[in-house]
């Protein structure tokens, strides 16, 4: 994560540092599961400020996604892997409660399931350099 990106405060940096990445559906859901127990053990100590840490990623991680998302010199298949990804990040800000319900209920469906061969077939193949969502290829 680049901190021009997101300025996290100590001690909260070391903890936030390199957790942001939606390299495939795997590592963002990955990623996800680190910021929800995050979020949950911030809660659970009713620090507010770690809470907010937490979305504040999530949304950094969502307008990545959104950004590869809508860039056209991109392939189809990545762009629609990176606005799915954007979207699981919305509906953990917005819900993080259900957010592990709805994506069980989503990876059954066969939108997702033909994004996932897509992301299966570009795995397989090298050399695309917006695989990582990071922000520098």
């Amino acid at each position: 994560m680049n901190r021009a990106d997101l300025q996290i405060d100590p001690p909260y940096r070391d903890v936030f540092e390199g957790l942001l990445s939606f390299s495939s559906f795997k590592v963002a859901e990955e990623t996800i599961r680190r910021l929800e127990i995050l979020r949950q053990k911030y809660h659970s100590l009713s620090d507010k400020k770690g809470m907010n840490y937490c979305r504040q990623v999530a949304a950094l991680g969502r307008r990545r996604a959104e950004l590869i998302g809508r860039n056209n010199r991109v392939s189809l298949q990545k762009r629609m892997q990176k606005q799915e990804i954007a979207t699981w990040f919305k509906i953990w800000i917005e819900t993080p409660d259900i957010f592990w319900d709805w994506l069980e209920l989503r990876k059954k469906t066969e939108e997702f399931t033909a994004l996932l061969e897509f992301e299966n077939i570009r795995t397989q193949k090298s050399g695309d350099r917006y695989a990582s969502g990071n922000k520098t290829p």
